[in-house]
């Protein structure tokens, strides 16, 4: 796709309404312009370490599955806790090599790179849509051009790492500061966007200057090597970008706990998260955490209705709703609530779900049989705690019983202490609730561990000012959800996490400060030295 479509997906000022990623008023029928997309790209060996495609050594085989079918996609072994080993000792023998590339240099590389990603944009987006079961039109239209522009970015940013101004602060000394690359970082990333998340995690690691080693999720892969495959092609050295694909609690674990890696980042369940910051803590090491949420929606009652029923129709069914920031408790205020409901039922009945391969389908699968059945459950225990299902609350029937299929689903009357409203979901699945004034309504939205993102809909400037100001989370969107930018960061209070992805922000956390206070002249005596030892001829101290 060309850089403008690239940009209207991320730049809400350029971009198609939010809504449009989701159409409405369609029938469940398969387009006639519907043409099977294959990958032709080679998928075989889910591991890349020291520059090169291989398969895992561990006894355990791996197979990448397409949840809207059950089509293998790639089959291979997991990597065993000695690739581990041998995918840090490969990123640490090219640290020093890497580190001390020339930022102009790694920034010529990295526009190499989204040049050559740009070339693959296709096939990348068929193997994303089949692994991860999302339809072709988003993996399209948002993962792969979104994370093309983030290399875009992080090629600029490279060359853009800012420092204090030197100064001569104590009238004696110069004192400068250099920002510089931590070492070797052990990533893991999520299922939901592998190839985003793949970039989010690398990017700014190795234009700061780091080596990486990332393990993606063993449920999609397959992306994630092809990144990396696509980084050697176009001359990052062999070592600086390693994967290596397995369980978390062997393949993950061996690489928190390595006493080769300098700093841990991870994106995925607060529960998790806990786990890798209390093994990291051991080691001292740094850790950046990007952890769940439970996004939501205000919609105060001077807002555009119909504004606020599609976008909380896209926000919530993004991805299926596999997203930490999708939209998932809507508050909204008294007056517009019945109408609100209405709309978004009618709204969500309208929603094509359907093969990931058609372009005409707006709702994919979940990840797995496994996830779809958690997110019947959560919704049965919620009906049976007396919430009421306006729509949907069913997996899929007919052909999408094949495959991880759950439908769009609208939940009203449960309590604000229900597992449906303080738990994530991560399913297609919005509950809304009433509430009366401003106060309550602020007070609800902020009614939760999480904080990562949330919008307020209004007319209001002021009404505006304040949600943006009270409402506790990393990302704040007025009268929208869901749109990113790669200028801004992407991150969260509370126990979403505190680390930022994306922008300088996050390059910045994958740098350390160093001080450098050089004598301003060559005389051997300083004044401080008088207060410690007094050297004869110097006279008393002063």
């Amino acid at each position: 796709m060309s850089g403008e479509t690239t940009a209207a997906v991320l730049r809400p000022d350029r971009a198609r309404p939010t809504a449009d990623l989701i159409p409405i008023h369609r029938s469940n029928s398969r387009s006639k312009e519907h043409q099977t997309m294959t990958a032709s790209v080679d998928v075989a060996g889910q591991q890349f370490i020291g520059g090169r495609r291989r398969r895992g050594t561990s006894a355990e085989e791996l197979v990448v599955v397409n949840p809207s079918n059950g089509e293998r996609l790639a089959e291979d072994v997991h990597a065993s806790p000695a690739d581990v080993d041998e995918a840090v000792a490969a990123a640490r023998a090219a640290f020093r090599s890497w580190s001390r590339t020339t930022p102009a240099r790694r920034s010529e590389l990295l526009h190499a790179l989204a040049a050559e990603l740009q070339g693959m944009s296709a096939e990348l987006a068929a193997l994303e849509s089949a692994q991860g079961g999302k339809p072709i039109k988003l993996a399209a239209g948002f993962d792969v051009p979104g994370t093309i522009d983030n290399v875009s970015f992080f090629a600029g940013a490279a060359r853009n790492l800012d420092g204090k101004a030197s100064a001569e602060y104590s009238g004696q000394h110069t004192s400068s500061i250099r920002r510089e690359p931590i070492g070797v970082i052990g990533s893991i990333s999520p299922w939901n966007y592998p190839f985003q998340m793949a970039g989010w995690k690398i990017l700014p690691a190795v234009a700061a200057g780091n080596t990486i080693v990332l393990k993606p999720s063993e449920l999609t892969p397959i992306t994630s090597v092809l990144f990396a495959e696509a980084a050697q092609r176009v001359g990052i050295p062999d070592g600086v970008i390693n994967v290596v694909t397995g369980h978390g609690s062997t393949v993950g674990s061996a690489l928190v706990a390595h006493a080769d890696v300098d700093m841990v980042s991870f994106t995925g369940s607060t529960a998790v998260g806990r786990q890798v910051a209390a093994t990291a803590a051991g080691a001292i090491k740094r850790v950046h955490l990007e952890l769940g949420g439970k996004a939501p929606f205000l919609v105060f009652d001077d807002a555009d209705l119909e504004a606020a029923a599609r976008g909380a129709v896209a926000g919530s069914l993004i991805n299926a709703g596999q997203d930490c920031t999708a939209a998932t408790r809507a508050y909204v205020q008294r007056r517009h609530y019945d109408a609100f409901v209405e709309r978004v039922a009618e709204l969500m009945a309208g929603v094509v779900v359907g093969a990931v391969d058609d372009p005409a389908t707006d709702l994919g699968s979940l990840i797995s049989t496994a996830h779809r059945d958690r997110v019947a459950a959560m919704v049965d225990r919620a009906r049976d705690a007396g919430a009421e299902v306006v729509t949907g609350g069913a997996p899929g029937t007919g052909e999408l019983a094949r495959g991880a299929y759950y439908q769009p689903t609208l939940l009203v009357g449960a309590a604000q202490d229900s597992e449906i409203v303080r738990d994530e979901v991560f399913g297609p699945v919005l509950v809304a609730l009433p509430f009366d004034g401003d106060d309550e309504g602020l007070a609800l939205a902020n009614d939760t561990r999480y904080g990562l993102a949330a919008s307020a809909w209004t007319g209001s400037v002021f009404r505006a000012q304040r949600a943006a100001a009270e409402i506790q989370a990393g990302c704040v969107w007025i009268n929208d959800h869901i749109p990113i930018i790669s200028e801004m960061p992407h991150g969260g209070y509370k126990a979403s996490g505190s680390a930022k992805d994306m922008s300088t922000y996050s390059l910045e956390e994958y740098t350390q400060l160093k001080h450098v206070m050089s004598a301003s002249a060559p005389e051997p005596h300083k004044d401080w030295h008088d207060l410690v030892v007094t050297v004869a001829g110097d006279g008393p101290p002063r």
